[in-house]
């Protein structure tokens, strides 16, 4: 191997000619893509077109049918220490009766009750993201007293804390009004840019996230793709993928938006 070879960058995922079966039924086919580490990328496709199966392959929960994936240069499962995954169920998933801290302690030590208590430093990084996702305020309440923007930083807190070079987010912003939806869109911008972590993000809506953004895998015709943003937010793209006609429209602030025509 040469030496430039040893020092290029590792892709966060590299698919090739990958195929997806499931109950004897082809989900999606001829994935072949590589997702550069450190952006911003956003998972999208009709419902049921296979966006969960595609995380369940990333994450080594299923094997693909053909071809090959690689997760930072790695077979998929042999690195989920170094993902983070929020559920799109989380605080069902996670019990209402925990604390906030205590959940979060549950993800660095993959342990609910443990024995003994917490070593010193365990309960120090739970501090620091605490403090990261601005969550140190209601810490010590049960999740049950929590509303949705506040269990949603917990979540990425708990995803987080023990330092995943990966998030992936299922519908995180799904129950959230537009104020909570802004704000942890905002919290996940600065996390990736502060923490350099690939955040892989499921949406059925893009507007919220357009901001931030850096490519999509997307799931079209029974095939998996993989483009920069600017290339997926196209008019004929979008209303193909979506099965309904979708305007770009730039506003006069230069944002993008999408919206049904």
């Amino acid at each position: 191997m040469s030496h430039s070879e040893r020092d290029a960058p590792i892709s966060a995922l590299a698919f090739e000619d990958v195929s997806v079966v499931r109950g004897g039924k082809l989900i999606w086919s001829e994935g072949s893509f590589e997702v550069p580490a450190g952006g911003i990328v956003a998972v999208i496709g009709a419902n049921g077109s296979g966006k969960t199966s595609l995380l369940n392959v990333v994450l080594g929960l299923i094997p693909s049918a053909s071809g090959s994936v690689r997760v930072f240069g790695k077979n998929p499962g042999e690195v989920n220490d170094r993902i983070g995954y929020v559920p799109q169920n989380y605080a069902s998933a996670s019990g209402d009766a925990i604390r906030a801290c205590d959940a979060i302690m549950l993800g660095l030590n993959g342990t609910r009750w443990g024995i003994g208590r917490p070593k010193q430093r365990d309960r120090r990084r739970v501090d620091e993201i605490l403090d990261a996702v601005g969550a140190a305020a209601f810490a010590r309440r049960r999740l049950s007293e929590l509303s949705g923007g506040q269990r949603q930083r917990i979540a990425i807190a708990e995803a987080l804390v023990a330092r995943p070079k990966m998030l992936i987010l299922d519908e995180p912003l799904a129950s959230l009004d537009l104020r909570n939806q802004r704000e942890i869109v905002r919290l996940l911008a600065r996390l990736n840019e502060e923490l350099g972590v690939t955040i892989l993000v499921v949406a059925h809506d893009l507007n919220p996230l357009l901001g931030v953004l850096s490519s999509a895998i997307y799931l079209l015709d029974g095939h998996a793709h993989f483009d920069v943003l600017d290339d997926v937010v196209d008019e004929t793209l979008l209303s193909h993928l979506y099965g309904t006609p979708i305007q770009v429209v730039r506003t006069p602030q230069g944002e993008l938006y999408m919206r049904s025509s």
